[in-house]
């Protein structure tokens, strides 16, 4: 990877243990997760209707949908009922107290 594809995304210190936020990085939809002092980056939208993961709840590396529960793993983004359904997944850094992440 380019280092032209790394985006930066929000200060380090901004995202808490055990916590997600929204980012927009090029106008995609990407929610961030801190698990296990790790950042983790999936797609902010539930591949069932949509739903802005962000409002849901993280439990660990779940993220569970507001809208009807549906629960994805932030390492893998795989929907933990139904395996073959996912959330895209972007690798992340931290470099320099910021995050970064690669939208390719």
């Amino acid at each position: 990877m380019s280092a032209m594809n790394w985006i930066y995304v929000l200060d380090d210190a901004a995202l808490l243990e055990g916590h997600m936020t929204p980012t927009y990085p090029l106008g995609v939809n990407v929610v961030l997760a801190r698990v296990g002092g790790v950042v983790y980056a999936v797609s902010g939208k539930c591949v069932h209707m949509a739903c802005p993961l962000f409002t849901g709840k993280l439990n660990g590396y779940t993220i569970t949908c507001p809208c009807h529960d549906w629960r994805f793993d932030v390492r893998t983004g795989k929907f933990l009922d139904a395996p073959e359904l996912s959330l895209a997944v972007y690798p992340t850094k931290s470099e320099a107290g910021k995050v970064f992440v690669n939208l390719n």
